[in-house]
């Protein structure tokens, strides 16, 4: 179990990396995430074709397992349609604070669907570990119908995203984290192609350095990162996964400090404190259930 945490952490320090790709990538936030899962999914290709198990597997999938493998690749893409486009109205800090509200509808969810519970002291290390988030961002809200709208936007996609680990945790009870990322990352791929050709963004002409943040989503954010959560779920509980993921604003903040030199504020700081030991409470007194099957690791 503890071994599990420790990838899991480490799969959240390569998911911070995100932001930071995102940034310096110079193109539409629908180019960038549709290339993001793209290349993943070319990534990973070659593994699930020279697995033959898993090969099978995703070839004999059919009926309802089918349609949410490929339901898991529209809500990632409509996920980051929405969190991307509550950036044109609101500001970073807003919107990254009403997205990691997350955990939250994962809990609801999982209460809905498998009447998991938490522990009344788990809830409390979630809500201070998203009280932290709200410290970070605090003095970046802005009060209008424009950043309203944004907000409600960041909001959606924050329950979307909790969608997705919900189907997650369902699906890769009979599929391995390889052919369900393919399926999904493809999926969501042709999701966000079609929504890019909409908005008549342009799949060519960018710089090599913008070339180099796709590949860097693509392999250390969503390969090191996203697919390790994918990994995780046969074993960890989609809530236990979606509030780990809080950290990334940790990761974030370290990383921004290395490569772009933003100094974290006092208050950032005292943020950052406040989502780690929320985290560690959450983890800690989070029911024995958490665990999923010890056999058979894929």
């Amino acid at each position: 179990m503890g071994f599990r945490y420790i990838i899991l952490f480490a799969a959240v320090f390569f998911l911070s990396s995100s932001a930071i790709f995102a940034k310096l990538a110079e193109a539409p936030s629908g180019i960038i995430a549709f290339y993001r899962l793209l290349f993943a999914a070319l990534a990973l290709l070659p593994a699930l074709l020279l697995r033959r198990e898993e090969r099978d597997q995703l070839l004999q999938l059919a009926g309802s397992k089918l349609l949410l493998g490929i339901a898991s690749g529209f809500v990632l893409a409509l996920h980051y349609v929405l969190w991307f486009e509550s950036l044109k109205f609101t500001s970073v800090a807003s919107s990254v604070v009403l997205v990691t509200l997350q955990p939250l509808f994962t809990i609801l969810g999982s209460f809905i669907l498998w009447r998991e519970r938490c522990s009344a002291a788990a809830m409390w290390g979630c809500l201070l570990a998203i009280g932290g988030s709200i410290v970070i961002g605090w003095g970046d809200f802005a009060i209008s119908w424009r950043a309203f709208l944004g907000d409600i936007l960041a909001l959606v996609a924050a329950a979307v995203i909790a969608g997705y680990f919900l189907i997650g945790q369902e699906v890769r009870k009979s599929l391995a984290a390889i052919p369900y990322s393919v399926l999904g990352y493809s999926s969501g791929a042709f999701f966000l192609g079609l929504y890019s050709w909409a908005c008549g963004d342009a799949f060519v002409g960018y710089s090599t350095n913008t070339w180099l943040d796709f590949l860097g989503l693509a392999f250390v954010a969503t390969i090191l990162g996203q697919v390790i959560f994918n990994w995780l779920l046969k074993w960890l509980a989609a809530t236990v996964i979606s509030m780990s993921i809080l950290g990334e604003t940790v990761g974030t903040c370290i990383l921004s400090f290395f490569i772009l030199g933003e100094v974290p504020t006092l208050q950032q700081f005292a943020g950052i404190l406040m989502i780690l030991l929320g985290i560690g409470i959450f983890l800690y007194y989070k029911d024995r259930g958490v665990l999923k099957n010890e056999k058979d690791i894929q």
